[in-house]
């Protein structure tokens, strides 16, 4: 009978000679035909051309982060969805509130312009500078 840390050893052992046996099968099945286009570094439909420290514009990262904040809220609307009846009204009344706060956040950032991918131009209001006429009152 194997204790529990056995069951683990085995168990994980089996992974990795399943991992090694597939890598080994896809060599031998698969077709070798390379050329120099195919032995180039590919990344995200970008030819490397140039210098890699290329400047990428900021709205890839905010948008990757807006996706992630809502995305990883809405995951967790799944288990809740799935258990809700069971905690009777007030369960339901905290989901209720988590969607009304993830809807304003998703509202905010609509109004903010994040979700834009061509952010408008802020113009900054300017003050017209007209010349001060000055008039002294010389009393003789």
């Amino acid at each position: 009978m194997l204790i529990e840390f056995g069951k683990v050893f085995v168990f994980l052992s089996v992974a990795v000679v399943f991992v090694i046996i597939a890598i080994i099968a896809a060599r031998f099945i698969r077709p070798a035909r390379p050329t120099h286009e195919k032995m180039l570094t590919y990344e995200c439909g970008e030819n490397p051309i140039g210098t890699p420290w290329v400047k990428f514009n900021i709205r890839f990262y905010v948008v990757a982060l807006i996706f992630l904040i809502f995305d990883v809220e809405v995951v967790l609307l799944i288990p809740w969805a799935l258990v809700y009846k069971g905690f009777g009204i007030g369960g339901f009344l905290v989901g209720a509130i988590f969607l009304f706060m993830l809807g304003l956040g998703m509202a905010y950032e609509w109004r903010k312009g994040d979700l834009e991918w061509v952010k408008p131009k802020v113009i900054l209001p300017t003050l017209r500078k007209e010349p001060v006429e000055i008039k002294e009152d010389v009393a003789a």
